[in-house]
């Protein structure tokens, strides 16, 4: 379906961004590497010139350009290189992103000035210069990896120039899908679990892979997306809820360990595993999400949840200071967390902000028979 298609992916010499170029690139899709990793890197894996070794032997085309998206001749450079290579460009996948999960008063200006440049100005820069081309091309694509936006204070609380930088880039698909509405389609892809790659090694450590997903899920989800007619717009896209649309009903095909619990990716609630949360009536959004949580019917672990945050009480968390981990296994399977320790409380699906002071390990349906008084 992309045979002859050309894809200009901006962090494509690892990871995700070449995960995306070696499942197009098996289709004999034309891939502009735009990545800054010419040199090999003491700790990181790949360069622009191995990941162009690995696309060739896939059957694609490759170019490998360096590109820092902070430079903006560095992005202009290429995209004229690619046109010139390969006569145009059909699809972007602006992948390239930095990460630093700390706090405001613990991110030094640096970092901050690092993440807005590459996520949101990087985004924003090379969208703008690729524009022009595909708006010629017959079916163009922008695709950016970025979050649902999820107005919850939990996702900002902890990391907020990271949450402000990753959310710059998901309203760059509000803005430029509605802008570009039946010329070019706008959209954003994100993983439901952890997904291994070098930065999550860096950021949890030995052992953190058996908790994550192969690239392979977002690289089929993606190419599910850039298949799709440019009419398909606007939408902020979960990988695994997309796929099970398609029809994939194997997920350990997926997982570094099959069996072994997953971690679930940031930014999502239980209430926002949805696929394409189109842009129309999108300000409501959040409060719409929760409001409508127990209309939609809810599973009985997650239904228990939403009645234990609504229970949230200052008063509660002054007198427990505990904060509780649920393992659970069975239906609905997965982690777990009360927080009645920090400030206004909170509750959900996935790790708690702050180190557990308990973990419980139980079947789902003893859960909700222990906090049903059964």
């Amino acid at each position: 379906k992309l045979a002859g298609c050309t894809l200009f992916i901006t962090g494509a010499s690892r990871g995700i961004g070449k995960a995306i170029a070696l499942k197009a690139a098996k289709d004999g899709a034309n891939i502009v590497i735009a990545a800054k990793t010419a040199e090999p890197h003491p700790t990181l894996p790949g360069t622009i010139y191995t990941a162009a070794a690995e696309i060739e032997a896939a059957g694609g085309k490759a170019l490998p350009c360096i590109v820092n998206v902070r430079e903006e001749q560095q992005i202009i450079n290429a995209v004229e290189k690619a046109v010139k290579t390969f006569g145009g460009i059909d699809i972007l996948v602006n992948n390239a992103s930095a990460i630093s999960l700390t706090g405001t008063l613990e991110t030094e200006t640096k970092k901050v000035n690092l993440m807005m440049d590459v996520n949101v100005r990087g985004t924003y820069l090379t969208s703008k210069t690729c524009l022009p081309y595909l708006r010629k091309s017959r079916n163009p694509h922008i695709l950016n990896l970025s979050p649902p936006m999820n107005m919850h204070p939990m996702w900002f609380k902890n990391h907020c120039a990271y949450t402000i930088s990753k959310y710059g880039m998901s309203m760059c698909v509000l803005g430029m899908a509605e802008e570009f509405r039946g010329e070019v389609a706008v959209n954003a892809l994100w993983p439901k679990t952890a997904i291994h790659t070098a930065a999550t090694d860096m950021l949890g450590g030995s052992g953190i892979e058996k908790q994550c997903r192969k690239t392979d899920i977002l690289a089929d989800a993606a190419y599910c997306i850039l298949t799709k007619p440019k009419s398909f717009t606007g939408n902020f896209i979960i990988d695994e809820v997309l796929l099970r649309e398609e029809g994939v009903k194997d997920f350990d095909v997926y997982a570094i360990a099959p069996g072994h619990p997953l971690m679930p990716d940031f930014f999502l609630d239980v209430e926002t595993d949805m696929t394409a949360m189109e842009q129309e009536g999108y300000a409501d959004g959040a409060k719409a999400s929760t409001e409508s949580a127990s209309a939609k019917g809810l599973s009985p672990v997650a239904e228990t949840f939403r009645v234990i945050q609504g229970a949230m009480s200052e008063e509660y968390v002054r007198t427990t200071q505990g904060v509780f981990q649920f393992e659970l296994s069975g239906e609905e399977g997965g982690t777990w967390y009360i927080d009645l320790r920090t400030k206004g409380g909170s509750a959900g699906f996935g790790k708690p902000p702050v180190t557990a002071d308990v973990v419980m390990s139980m079947s789902s349906a003893d859960f909700v028979k222990m906090f049903t008084g059964e």
